[in-house]
């Protein structure tokens, strides 16, 4: 590789603010060129490779961020901070310990990529076994992941720094200013990083943000304190860096770097700068090459001369082209290797010493009180356990419907505390300060009612497959409670159900009880589990007496995927979950009176989905009604359905009929509700024409 010395010449290049970080050595300076060098080599191998058709089918050019990206690597201690890079990152990554031979792995999409094994896209680069995070491609997402980890490594001491990495267009993203927000309010140990280099992809910084230093947008958050510098002087990019660390680890609040760079080249491999800048405008980029300007200070400094950087240069190059000769020879995923890691390991109920025998006696405890319960016993059984959401820790209230009373009082508000009205913050921490340790478990009441987690998603899809992403190197162990449901006549966003959702997003789990005993078992079962659980209260049973349940031990607990039958029969099986399990239960004891024998299966489990119970309930009775609260249009009952034709079809002895919500939003008045939402009659209906069929 050439110096690209005929890009700038050296007494056009503004010389480095050698002075800023202070007394430095000269080996410490030259260590910095092999970085910045070794970035650069690298970065232009990226692009050979490209049109070669080999690999780094994605690449972000890194050109022009070498000085602010090798200083945030070298800030980074190896299995104490937790560094997120984002996508542009190469600098960071290979100052922060990856070796070359790493980063071409991950260009080339190989199965020992250590961030990834190729199942993330190229140039996203990680290695999760040091501490330098697997980032997904929603930019600027990871920044509340900085936080939440942040709260652990305040929790536990541990001195460590969370370190986020961006882009200044991300910076307009909402959620990014959640995470400034919130880091700043409770003073956490983290640094965010903003590399600004005037462009997102072809958006001119003055299109995003009302100044070009898009850092001016967030100076009045207190306790957020605001570094700008040269991201293209490594010695000012050290300064900063430094001093932004310092601040952080002194417990006195977040800070944010801006670095100002220049995009040397496009902004990836599928965009045509051209379109939108000039010739001149990239020359003038040109000019503040932060290789070229640690160059030629090496020599005006007369640290070394043009002889002996060249040598270092002719040395790191022959290094580089052995380890791209190893990558491309390393071996490629394998196709199989897509089924594993796909939802991270449920619970050994056997092996934690848990119990499945069903609790006896008298059905005397409330829905509502075995959830508070088992959260408390949870709580005491792992101190690694934490809780917050909106209003969950507000003195004696705990939580809209009070499921959290008590928790604040015996755990203390490290453990238990209220999360701001911002779903994507509550959801985003929590994947976040999971990071610290695989025993971690966190309890989010993700919104105060279902309705309003949709802020979130863009969370909830990224720690969905955050496992898979990893190839297992982590897991996101996430309790996320939903008072979900009508029957209330709360109307729009009080009333709705969000399973089918949910459940389309691959490697989560869905549960929805409709019994006390139920959601004690399967709680614990959720809260013990790796993964992200999305656990749905039917609010309008938290009180009901039909739903209570014998009160169950402290080890009491359900495995995922298995349904329950509630009532045996032999004429028709109603396959059902949550408030219409109850709902069901009525018709068939009405029916019974008449001589029919209606069997009531309740999933409890939505995904996954107990496929042999319903094979069996159905074998048994031959007919089937699958019922549930939820829109009926691509709803559960449309999987419920197919599973039964396609494993059940010569069993049954009449089509599968649906019963659910009509396609309707969900009206405030009893009236609209009830014409709505499944009801009894409309249920007794369909099992009235199915008997007759």
């Amino acid at each position: 590789m050439t110096t690209q010395t005929a890009a700038a010449s050296s007494s056009a290049l503004p010389p480095l603010q050698s002075d800023a970080f202070g007394k430095v050595s000269n080996d410490t300076v030259v260590g910095w060129y092999r970085l910045l060098y070794g970035t650069r080599a690298i970065d232009t191998r990226a692009s050979i490779y490209i049109r070669r058709g080999m690999g780094w089918s994605y690449h972000a050019r890194c050109a022009g961020h070498e000085g602010i990206q090798v200083a945030l690597g070298l800030h980074f201690r190896a299995n104490k901070d937790f560094l997120f890079p984002y996508y542009r990152d190469l600098g960071t990554n290979l100052a922060a310990g990856l070796t070359p031979y790493e980063l071409f792995l991950n260009g080339l999409s190989r199965d020992e990529d250590p961030c990834s094994g190729g199942r993330h896209m190229s140039n996203h680069f990680g290695k999760p076994s040091i501490g330098v995070q697997n980032v997904s491609s929603c930019t600027g997402n990871h920044t509340l992941h900085a936080v939440g980890v942040a709260r652990a490594l305040r929790y536990y001491k541990s001195g460590g720094v969370a370190l986020s990495s961006q882009g200044d267009s991300s910076a307009s993203e909402g959620y990014c200013f959640e995470a400034y927000s919130g880091a700043s309010r409770e003073k956490l140990p983290v640094v965010f990083v903003i590399q600004n280099n005037g462009f997102g992809i072809s958006v001119p910084v003055e299109q995003q943000s009302s100044s070009k230093n898009v850092a001016d947008n967030f100076r009045g958050i207190k306790n957020l304190k605001v570094i700008d510098c040269d991201g293209t002087d490594i010695f000012d990019s050290m300064r900063a860096m430094k001093e932004a660390v310092d601040f952080a680890l002194s417990g006195n609040g977040a800070a944010m770097v801006h670095a100002q760079c220049v995009r040397m080249g496009a902004h990836s491999n599928s965009d045509a700068q051209d379109l939108y800048r000039t010739t001149e405008e990239v020359a003038l980029a040109q000019l503040q090459d932060p290789v070229l300007r640690l160059r030629a200070h090496l020599i005006n400094a007369k640290i070394l001369d043009d002889a002996a950087i060249k040598t270092i240069e002719t040395e790191i190059d022959a290094g580089l082209e052995r380890d791209a000769e190893r990558a491309e020879n390393a071996p490629k995923p394998s196709p199989d290797s897509i089924y594993d890691f796909v939802t991270p390991p449920a619970v050994d109920i056997a092996a934690a010493g848990l119990s499945t025998a069903l609790p006896e006696g008298e059905p005397n405890e409330k829905l509502r009180e075995a959830i508070t319960r088992t959260l408390i016993e949870e709580f005491r059984a792992n101190p690694n356990t934490f809780c917050w959401g909106q209003d969950v820790a507000s003195k004696e209230k705990g939580g809209v419907f009070n499921l959290t009373k008590g928790m604040l009082q015996e755990f203390g508000p490290e453990r238990i505390f209220n999360g701001p009205i911002a779903e994507d913050f509550i959801v985003g921490t929590a994947n976040g300060m999971s990071r610290f340790s695989n025993d971690i478990r966190i309890v989010i009441e993700a919104a105060q009612f279902a309705d309003y987690v949709w802020p979130a998603m863009e969370q909830i899809v990224e720690t969905s497959h955050d496992y898979w992403r990893s190839k297992g190197q982590f897991s996101p162990n996430i309790v996320c409670r939903l008072a979900s449901g009508g029957y209330i006549t709360g109307g729009l966003y009080h009333s709705q159900n969000v399973e089918a959702i949910m459940s389309h997003l691959p490697g989560v789990r869905v549960i929805y009880p409709a019994f006390a005993d139920d959601a004690a078992g399967l709680l614990r079962t959720s809260i013990r589990s790796q993964g992200l659980t999305f656990f749905l209260e039917p609010k309008f049973l938290y009180n009901r007496p039909e739903a209570r349940a014998p009160r169950g031990s402290a080890t009491f607990a359900i495995p995922f995927g298995k349904g329950r039958i509630r009532k045996s029969g032999t004429d028709l099986s109603v396959i059902t979950y949550g408030n219409t399990v109850h709902l069901a239960l009525r018709v068939a004891d009405k029916l019974e009176a008449e001589g029919h024998s209606v069997e009531v299966f309740d999933l409890r489990s939505i995904k996954p989905l107990d496929v042999e119970g319903i094979c069996e309930t159905v074998r048994r009775t031959g007919k089937a009604l699958v019922l549930h609260e939820d829109h009926l249009f691509q709803g559960i009952g449309g999987e419920v359905a197919a599973i039964i034709a396609e494993q059940c079809f010569m069993d049954l002895d009449a089509p599968v009929r649906r019963v659910g919500a009509l396609d309707i939003p969900i009206g405030f008045s009893p009236v609209l509700e009830q014409a709505t939402l499944p009801q009894e009659s409309t249920i007794e209906v369909a099992v009235r024409d199915l008997l007759a069929f």
